[in-house]
């Protein structure tokens, strides 16, 4: 099913304010529907929108909006108390009963925003000097009852992710601070838009959001003439548009709010309920969040469409939408459905067997071979219900091969991978690890780190300085005070000789935890590394540090050389999966460039300071060391190592003899040097870089 869209989403300073229409969005069935349904039964767990970038995602998820019915407040109460349903630890409470008409609010989250403005802030100097707890609400308690919009989720900092979930999931918030402690209600529509190109979310947060869409402009040269036409007449009459399309509107709207109060009559069968389940175990989903997230969709899609009991269409529709996000295990395996897998578990469950009478007590007949004579259900197939109009497509890259990984269902954490003995990892014909790894698999590679202690973002791969982790200091604060380190505020006071706390003696703690790097790859891709075998451990070597650098939210980049020059392949990013694309296209043979290769990556962390200054860079050069083509490499690794890049030369030289290239560059370099055999988790040898 063709996935449309709206046109470009061009709002700035000049832009008009009335939202672009929902009912004139042109095409984007899945997505429609995804949002209806949500709609009618926020309980589902909102949406992910996956699409490329012009899709105008954010335009149809804040038409959304003005569909939404109004609400009864209790007045006065900044957490949108329903009259008759307070929430019992509100903040505001109690309430005085008189009761005001709102519209629902669509709230967006930007990607900068704090934990502060998020779940709230509390008054730290009134709550330690006076006892008085003074809560700011933040933005999850502002889209308690409406929605909230995450635009660009994957690139939220993952412990606002946390958070921003765990309060949709369970419907309140907690605020914690240094002792004293407050929640409130926090029940929204929960919508998140990504580019895929952007970077992937840990599959423990996909699995959070209830349904998810894929999304793509259209291929066809008279749908895109209808998006341009709907655009510019938006653009030139906002609101002469928007009033030609409220008829529309309304309907929707209308729709919704009979939908809501049809929710709780819908009834949903046990065989359907069956089906639901079998849907779920086919496709080996971990956790029983899938089953429920299919049985609440398929329950508003009847709902919606003003039925008292759930199909099997209603299932099937269900489960596209629920479960594309759910069988993904890494970032090399592609969304999508099997079809084939689909189908199958969709079909009839046969109906629980009857005992046959035995008036004797004896039990079954042992000679009985349960053949088909036994009267027992035949076993055939069912037929597969008529797939629904609106029933999402499965998505166009569903099939794509993807390399295989060990143990997706418990994959170890990187930081506790077992080491093993050198002797575990042959193949027992003296074969080493560099072989074993030649058939395009991954395997749980070693942590590199960079050295010293760094300031970047937060992740799980260098020793930083961050907002979460062990304590190991005190400082004095920022203006905005978001934490207490009590025992260094009480000796300040205590050497000023006072008993009283006052603004001069607070102390804020300092954290140590882990950071995310920019992991840049200097892949040699010329003749001496072309033979067959080698490639292979080189590809399965490379593969399994992108797989790394995913687990520990790096960014990565790609650069390739060969024949007279270097390429960057793959401007830094957070996507994990394009970068194992680019590798799996990767062009060899000719001579050898490595200066050019060291050039384009000084170049490139050069460019990527100016954008991200406090993320520290990790060179990772997978090479043998040979250099065939310009001048030797000396010059440009003695200016990285004066810049203090912090380098791992990744030696792919193999047999009887031989020079010891690879180890000179890591020396010039002033870097690790990695045999390649080594990069597994599996070797003895520790590959770490040094710690602070």
């Amino acid at each position: 099913m063709s996935q449309l869209f709206a046109g470009v989403d061009t709002r700035g300073e000049d832009s008009p304010v009335v939202p672009f229409p929902f009912s004139a969005v042109v095409g984007m069935p899945d997505l429609r529907l995804a949002l209806l349904l949500n709609a009618v039964s926020p309980a589902i767990g909102g949406v992910l929108v996956r699409g490329e970038k012009g899709t105008a995602k954010s335009t149809m998820v804040r038409a959304l909006a003005r569909l939404l019915p109004t609400l009864d407040v209790l007045d006065g109460c900044r957490f949108s108390c329903a009259p008759g349903a307070e929430y019992p630890g509100c903040p505001d409470g109690p309430h005085d009963g008189v009761t005001v008409r709102k519209d629902a609010r669509l709230v967006e989250l930007p990607v900068g925003a704090t934990e502060d403005r998020l779940l709230g802030s509390i008054d730290l100097e009134k709550a330690l000097g006076g006892g008085t707890v003074s809560y700011t609400p933040g933005l999850l308690a502002a889209a308690h009852r409406g929605a909230l919009y995450v635009d660009e989720v994957n690139l939220l900092p993952d412990h606002l992710v946390d958070a921003l979930l765990d309060a949709a999931a369970m419907g309140e918030a907690h605020v914690e601070r240094d002792g004293v402690s407050l929640k409130h209600a926090a029940r929204f529509l929960l919508v998140g838009t990504m580019n895929p190109e952007e970077g992937e979310l840990r599959p423990q947060l996909l699995d959070r959001f209830g349904l998810t869409v894929e999304v793509r402009a259209p291929r066809v040269a008279t749908e895109r003439v209808e998006v341009v036409r709907r655009r510019l007449a938006y653009e030139a009459a906002p609101e002469a548009f928007a009033q030609s399309w409220a008829g529309a509107d309304t309907v929707l709207a209308d729709r919704i709010a009979t939908a809501r109060a049809h929710l709780a009559k819908v009834e949903l069968p046990d065989a359907e309920l069956l089906r639901i389940a079998q849907v779920c175990a086919a496709f080996d989903v971990d956790g029983l969040r899938a089953d429920l997230v299919v049985a609440r969709t398929a329950i508003a899609l009847a709902a919606w469409e003003g039925r008292a009991e759930v199909t099997a269409a209603d299932v099937e529709v269900a489960a596209r939408l629920a479960l594309p996000h759910r069988r993904r295990r890494d970032p090399f395996d592609a969304p999508g459905l099997d079809e084939d897998t689909l189908q199958d578990a969709l079909r009839d469950p046969p109906a629980p067997e009857e005992p046959e009478d035995d008036p004797d007590g004896n039990g079954p007949d042992p000679d009985d071979d349960g053949g088909p004579d036994d009267g027992g259900p035949d076993g055939g197939p069912g037929g597969a219900p008529e797939p629904d109009r609106d029933r999402p497509a499965n998505p166009p890259d569903a099939d794509r091969p993807h390399p295989p990984t060990p143990d997706r269902q418990n994959p170890p954490d990187p930081d506790k991978a077992p080491h093993q003995p050198r002797s575990q990892s042959d193949d027992g014909n003296g074969t080493s690890g560099q072989d074993k790894h030649g058939k395009g698999d991954p395997f749980r590679a070693r942590l590199l780190t960079v050295p010293g202690t760094g300031q970047g973002a937060a992740g799980r791969r260098s020793p930083a300085y961050t907002r979460s982790g062990r304590v190991v200091g005190a400082r004095l604060p920022d203006p905005t005070l978001t934490g207490v380190h009590l025992v260094a505020t009480v000796r300040a006071a205590a050497r000023r000789g006072s008993s009283t706390l006052e603004r001069q003696d607070l102390r804020a703690p300092v954290k140590k935890g882990r950071e995310a790097n920019l992991v840049l790859f200097v892949v040699d891709a010329s003749g001496s590394m072309a033979a067959r075998r080698r490639l292979g451990a080189v590809t399965d070597a490379v593969l399994s540090l992108l797989m790394d650098a995913y687990q520990r939210r790096d960014k990565v980049g790609m650069i390739t050389f060969r024949g007279s020059e270097a390429q960057l392949v793959l401007p830094p990013t957070s996507s994990v999966e394009v970068a194992a694309a680019r590798l799996r296209d990767l062009g060899t043979g000719g001579r050898t460039p490595l200066d050019a290769g060291l050039r384009r990556a000084e170049d490139t962390l050069r460019i990527e300071r100016l954008k991200d200054p406090s993320r520290r860079p990790l060179l990772v050069v997978v090479t043998d060391g040979r250099t065939t083509s310009g001048p030797t490499p000396g010059a440009t690794a003695g200016r990285l190592a004066a810049a203090g890049v912090a380098s791992v030369v990744v030696d792919c030289e193999s047999g009887h003899v031989r020079l010891g290239l690879a180890g000179l560059l890591a020396t010039q370099l002033r870097g690790e040097h990695v045999p390649l055999a080594d990069v597994s988790v599996q070797s003895l040898r520790t590959v770490a870089g040094r710690a602070a």
